[in-house]
């Protein structure tokens, strides 16, 4: 039944030539955090991902940085929180970096600027929610992207799409409960402020959705824990539930929400759409996605929005563009419709 239900699925979108879909691997919960990557990493070349590693961080991290990152290694298992601290270990002891690279590169991840994240309800009280994640380094990630399913006591927990080495989440599904995606809200200069969080403990903002994804009960749970928990940078939160009404934006700063815009059907909002500006103000026109986004959400209409069509939504240019290294479908109340396509 259910690899009927997948083949469904795949056959109602209609990826543009060249798009496929990533790999889909599990990740043991149960299994001691230093070896639970080791079965993905296997698939990989270790050789290749150091080098894309590598690549990453040298045209991305300030060269101010790399010293500073390097005299705490030695002291990183006291700065930052678990499992990830031993999850990045055993991550740069299986592809053979050092721990500065493998936080590094996780810290560099942090940052994407330029993202689509959409929430919306149909005329049924169905939740629905996409994204498209846009990076620079596309070209290259697109071979890192992967699909996991985190598996605990042999159920899945949660899902979500990521790339080799990095053990944050920027899209996940707790299946039944939520789905969240998270878009950058860069402020200022971003590293200084980062590592001065991170000095504090705080999580970054794809850890602090990892956590929900695996601690919060519901909807509700997972809205005050994404919009209250300290992290080390400033993001906007995409979170979509299960029952009519259940579709909010949470924009960030490190200590606290800064707004919360849910989405209120009774009034004709009936879908929220987050790129990496702040809503209430107007994007530049050099990087405006909200414009075509919100055309194409209105032709298509209340009524004829589901998974497909919230695709093609994504699809518009410049949704879509040279920087768009994936997009994901997500419905928590479906959650064997999760999907992922890496775009070409």
């Amino acid at each position: 039944m259910l690899l009927f239900l997948q083949l469904l699925l795949f056959c109602l979108f209609t990826p543009g030539q060249g798009d496929f879909s990533p790999p889909r691997f599990n990740v043991s919960l149960d299994t001691p955090a230093a070896q639970r990557w080791e079965p993905v990493l296997r698939h990989y070349d270790a050789a290749e991902v150091q080098r894309i590693v590598r690549h990453v961080i040298s045209s991305i991290v300030p060269k101010w940085v790399i010293p500073i990152i390097e005299q705490f290694e030695a002291q990183l298992g006291l700065i930052l929180p678990q499992p990830y601290e031993t999850e990045i270990q055993g991550i740069c002891k299986a592809l053979g970096l050092s721990l500065g690279d493998g936080l590094l590169i996780n810290l560099a991840y942090e940052i994407s600027d330029f993202c689509t994240s959409i929430v919306a309800q149909d005329s049924r009280g169905n939740i629905y929610h996409v994204r498209n994640l846009d990076f620079e380094f596309s070209d290259i990630l697109r071979s890192l992207t992967v699909d996991l399913q985190f598996v605990k006591n042999g159920q899945i927990i949660y899902t979500g799409t990521t790339f080799i080495g990095f053990v944050g989440l920027w899209t996940g599904q707790s299946p039944n409960k939520f789905t969240i995606s998270g878009n950058a809200r860069v402020k200022g200069e971003w590293w200084k402020t980062l590592i001065a969080a991170l000095l504090k403990r705080s999580p970054p903002p794809s850890w602090l959705i990892r956590d929900t994804l695996l601690e919060a009960a519901d909807f509700q749970a997972a809205l005050m824990k994404l919009a209250n928990n300290p992290i080390t940078a400033n993001v906007y939160y995409i979170l979509g539930g299960v029952k009519p009404n259940e579709g909010v934006i949470i924009t960030r700063n490190l200590d606290g929400p800064v707004d919360i815009w849910p989405l209120i059907p009774m009034k004709g909002q009936w879908y929220r759409v987050e790129t990496n500006y702040d809503h209430w103000t107007t994007p530049p026109p050099f990087d405006d996605r909200r414009t075509p986004a919100i055309r194409a959400l209105n032709t298509t209409g209340q009524d004829n929005i589901n998974l497909h069509t919230l695709f093609k939504v994504l699809s518009v240019k410049p949704v879509l563009n040279n920087s768009t290294v994936y997009t994901t479908l997500m419905c928590a109340a479906q959650p064997y419709d999760y999907r992922t396509l890496v775009r070409t």
